[in-house]
């Protein structure tokens, strides 16, 4: 008669085998972007981590499970046989199959505990093993398992089989075909060539452009992803997609005048037009929308761009509401299309027709949701100061003023391959690097964009750009070189992020 141990070991396996296979299906699913349509990647992403971790809980449980049993015990299995590859009594080459995958997989969830810290490719690289994990999760339940030869347990090893080989062809399809249709730089700097397709007056001052790059399909993006613009007249600019992120044939922006037009708002105003050749760089998000039960978002006039996006991007059934601010209606894109498209949960607040100030501190302050804003720099200051940082997430048009007024001090900056490089005071880390020939990413040099980000192996950095939280760019072990400095003598910095 099986034991308590053994029927537990036999559940736990083939539920963890059943939830791997599923996993990589979902992955697959995942970064070839076929479930894009039903929901935002935030969800998708926390559906693969969900199946993973179950996974791997459920080994562990089935590990344990075999080490207790007590037929097994007697027969010489233990620890130190189960962990080394044929050397258990009991099916040597069965147990040493699931032994490997073991390992391997114990090294994808390192990898992905360590993402920030690895490469992309070599994530990536890893990360392919878990075809692997499943063929031999699948041969070793085949051969060791107590159910092998049952009708219900060969439909399982099949299935499983069946799953990780359709998930193979799947991403090498998918990936094939995506590389010869797509422009993929090698690194974030680099310019796509794409045509305006449509010119549309959104509102007063505000011009909405339609870009394609025809007979292609464009990067994909997450709602929140803004492109730097590349001007024929040398001038770079940034502004958020406010399309739908499914949409993968075209990009769109909008480009405001506002009461001091710089000279890029400008030039696209009075000379850009339908047909006209520009270059772009591709997406960058440092305002991406994660998974919540509940949302309020917040614009402030042209700030409405990257909302928008994310209101197409937000999961059916949650809770959201919008509150957007502006000073006239006429000069408010999407007001009236958006009250139309989402009734009830919308409020346009225009200054022109209410008298008084929106409560939108107060508001924001008093519910639960998460917070997502972007607007003019004093609106973002008072939700700063009223909201709860671990809730409010924002997107600035202009640098906040960290640092003003300090003195910045000489530095010594050292790269991972070796290099050094002393950065005078009067002068940025970028700056310095780009000089010296190293290979860099930077577009607004402000500290607003993100596109010059370099990752942290050894110093504290001072934090003066505005991308991102503070307490974040530390988790991350970021840095944004355009503007920021160093609390230690030496930053050691990988710039190849």
């Amino acid at each position: 008669m099986n034991s308590v141990w053994w029927s537990v070991a036999r559940a736990s396996g083939i539920v963890a085998w059943i939830l791997m296979s599923l996993s990589v299906l979902w992955g697959v699913l995942l970064s070839t972007r076929v479930l894009r349509p039903a929901d935002n990647p935030v969800w998708l992403r926390a559906v693969h981590r969900s199946l993973a971790s179950s996974a791997l809980i459920l080994t562990a449980l089935h590990i344990v499970a075999l080490l207790l049993d007590p037929y097994l015990a007697a027969a010489g299995f233990d620890f130190a046989s189960a962990a080394t590859p044929f050397a258990s009594p009991y099916e040597p080459f069965a147990v040493a199959l699931g032994t490997i995958a073991v390992y391997l997989l114990l090294t994808v969830a390192l990898s992905s505990l360590a993402i920030r810290a690895l490469p992309h490719r070599v994530w990536k690289g890893i990360h392919y093993l878990t075809y692997a994990i499943v063929a031999l999760v699948s041969f070793h339940a085949a051969l060791a398992g107590s159910d092998a030869g049952k009708p219900w347990y060969v439909m399982i090893s099949t299935a499983a089989l069946v799953i990780t080989v359709i998930a193979a062809l799947t991403r090498r399809l998918v990936g094939t075909v995506s590389a010869s249709r797509t422009v993929r730089p090698s690194r974030p700097d680099e310019r796509i060539r794409v045509v305006v397709a449509g010119r549309t007056q959104l509102a007063d001052g505000v011009v909405g452009l339609r870009l394609m790059a025809p007979g292609r399909t464009l990067p994909t993006w997450a709602s929140g992803a803004h492109v730097t613009v590349y001007l024929p007249n040398g001038l770079e600019r940034q502004y958020s997609l406010c399309g739908d992120p499914a949409i993968r044939d075209s990009y769109e922006i909008a480009v405001a005048l506002g009461e001091n037009p710089g000279p890029g708002s400008r030039w696209i105003h009075e000379r850009l037009a339908i047909g006209d050749s520009i270059e772009i760089g591709r997406p960058r998000n440092n305002f991406r929308l994660h998974a919540a039960s509940s949302y309020l978002f917040v614009a402030g006039g042209i700030g409405i761009t990257p909302i928008a996006s994310m209101l197409a991007s937000v999961p059916a059934g949650r809770d959201w509401s919008l509150v957007y601010l502006g000073r006239s209606r006429r000069a408010m894109p999407f007001a009236d299309e958006l009250e139309r498209r989402y009734p009830g949960r919308v409020t346009v607040y225009a200054r022109d027709e209410h008298e008084g100030r929106y409560p939108i501190v107060a508001q924001a302050a008093a519910v639960s949701a998460e917070v997502y804003a972007c607007g003019p720099g004093s609106l973002i200051d008072e939700l700063a100061g009223a909201v709860p940082s671990a809730r409010l997430h924002v997107e600035r048009f202009v640098p906040i003023a960290a640092g003003r007024g300090k003195a910045a001090r000489p530095l010594e900056v050292s790269l991972v391959d070796g290099r050094n490089f002393r950065v005078p005071a009067n002068r940025s880390i970028l700056d310095v690097l780009e000089k010296a020939g190293v290979q860099t990413s930077g577009s607004c040099r402000r500290g607003v964009c993100g596109s010059c980000e370099m990752r942290v192996i050894d110093g504290r950095p001072l934090h003066l750009d505005s991308v991102r939280d503070d307490a974040d760019k530390d988790e991350s072990a970021v840095i944004y070189p355009c503007v920021s400095r160093a609390l230690t003598p030496t930053l050691v910095l990988d710039p190849d992020i």
